[in-house]
């Protein structure tokens, strides 16, 4: 199968059901109107000859049959559901951790898709941290926290997660190490300090712990 095809089948799995406008529009940019519908044309009748029954029979608008199983897809049922009461909220993190899109593609449209999820894999995550920290279930708050910080590692509001995880294991040290590492790639990589934030939770906790002492 060629590259042509290959983008289209990829076009088809990110974009759903579209007209052949769009796609055309979308993996040939560069070309004329007819051009691009041409080559669209060849690249769904190759499709069609080469993998039959992988598109649905309609010619206008486009899809993939809906028999087919798209992985971004299981993905997103994942996030959309991550508030439910039947979800395997342990196991979401794990699918969340590792469903990245397409890691070696760098077509602008592939990119757009990629941030897209990110930003929903980013947010989900960082609800299971938070739900794991309120019932106390810290192991997997770590886990939900630290698969936000893997995809986004300048993330604050992933980082203050992490930081909570730590301190709630009473573990200052890593905490302050976290801080730390956080705060020479903010500073290195954008030219910024950690928001006051963190040093208001940890400034707290540590106040708290020396009155103890």
């Amino acid at each position: 199968m060629s590259s042509r095809q290959r983008r289209l089948i990829t076009a088809l799995a990110l974009a759903g059901t579209r007209s052949r406008t769009y796609f055309a529009n979308l993996l040939w940019p560069d070309c004329s109107e007819s051009q691009a519908a041409g080559s669209l044309r060849a690249s769904l009748h190759a499709i069609s000859h080469q993998q039959p029954g992988l598109l649905n029979p309609s010619s206008n608008p486009l899809s993939l049959d809906s028999s087919v199983a798209v992985d971004v897809n299981r993905v997103r049922r994942i996030i959309a559901d991550i508030d439910g009461q039947e979800i395997d909220r342990a196991g979401a993190i794990h699918e969340l951790r590792g469903a990245d899109l397409l890691p070696d593609w760098y077509e602008d449209w592939v990119l757009f898709e990629r941030e897209r999820l990110n930003s929903q894999r980013l947010r989900a995550l960082e609800s299971l941290a938070e739900h794991y920290l309120a019932i106390a279930d810290i192991g997997r708050a770590l886990d939900a926290a630290g698969a936000a910080v893997e995809i986004e590692p300048l993330r604050e509001s992933s980082h203050l997660l992490l930081l909570r995880c730590h301190l709630a294991l009473g573990n200052s040290a890593a905490a302050m190490r976290l801080y730390h590492s956080l705060e020479e790639r903010l500073l290195e990589e954008m030219s910024i300090a950690p928001s006051p934030r963190f040093t208001e939770l940890l400034d707290g906790v540590l106040a708290s712990r020396h009155a103890r002492r």
